[in-house]
């Protein structure tokens, strides 16, 4: 493979960041904007080490971090390939799938399945504290990065925020940058993850075989006044996304 197309940014001994880190940034900016290509090798550490100017440990310790997050593989024999992105969601912020998605350098896109409002929800309404009598806005879409489907969303909201979100377009709607352009905040999350198994229906719309893994996360959103915003239950492939969690002690 010719890495001619690759330009180092400049690494900064002066910076008030790591070498290294420097290093591992460059590197993965190379893979988002894929100047180097899924199952592509990437340069030899000697190459890595006279494009920037660095110690081999210094190299290593870049591509150690991009292995732990699942961007690349070390090859016995044939040296670091470039693996497919893999989303990572991280339980310590507040964000959208479509934030995750360019974040990893991906465009996101969704396909609606179906709005409406409705009032049998019961356990949704419960959930959202939502009187009897109110209905809910339903929203199922189906979620993509790169146009590949990663995830179907059923998200539930109450009548006067799912009146706001009717006026847009759902397919390419972004919640919660059209909740704060109406100046409602989202203070707080609690979210619940559990291991599921796709049915011939989820398979069906996520292009995966019946009963593969998903990792099913239900996502209670409250605004600033600690009222329920948003009710959502994400089905993600497993295969394409996980989550990333820090601890600290």
């Amino acid at each position: 493979m010719s890495h001619n197309t690759f330009q180092p940014d400049a690494v900064d001994p002066n910076k008030n960041v790591s070498l290294y880190l420097q290093v591992k940034n460059a590197l993965l900016k190379n893979i988002q904007n894929q100047t180097w290509r899924t199952n592509s090798l990437i340069p030899t550490e000697q190459e890595l080490m006279d494009m920037f100017q660095v110690s081999r440990t210094t190299i290593r310790q870049a591509i150690a971090m991009l292995v732990q997050e699942g961007l690349l593989e070390r090859r016995q024999g044939k040296g670091t390939i470039v693996l497919p992105m893999k989303l990572v969601g991280n339980l310590g912020r507040l964000r959208g799938f479509a934030e995750e998605v360019v974040e990893r350098g991906m465009v996101p896109r969704s396909q609606l399945i179906r709005a409406e409002f409705a009032s049998m929800l019961s356990y949704e309404k419960n959930m959202l504290e939502v009187p009897e009598k109110e209905s809910v806005l339903l929203v199922e879409r189906i979620r993509f990065a790169n146009d590949t489907p990663i995830a179907i969303e059923r998200s539930c909201w109450p009548e006067k925020i799912g009146k706001i979100l009717m006026m847009y377009d759902l397919n390419s709607a972004k919640y919660y940058e059209i909740l704060e352009s109406h100046n409602i905040h989202l203070k707080q999350a609690r979210e619940k993850i559990s291991a599921i198994n796709a049915t011939l229906h989820e398979a069906d719309l996520l292009g995966i075989r019946a009963g593969e893994a998903l990792l099913e996360m239900n996502r209670l959103s409250l605004g600033l006044d600690d009222r329920p915003l948003e009710f959502t239950r994400t089905k993600f492939r497993s295969d394409q996304y996980s989550y990333d969690i820090e601890l600290n002690r």
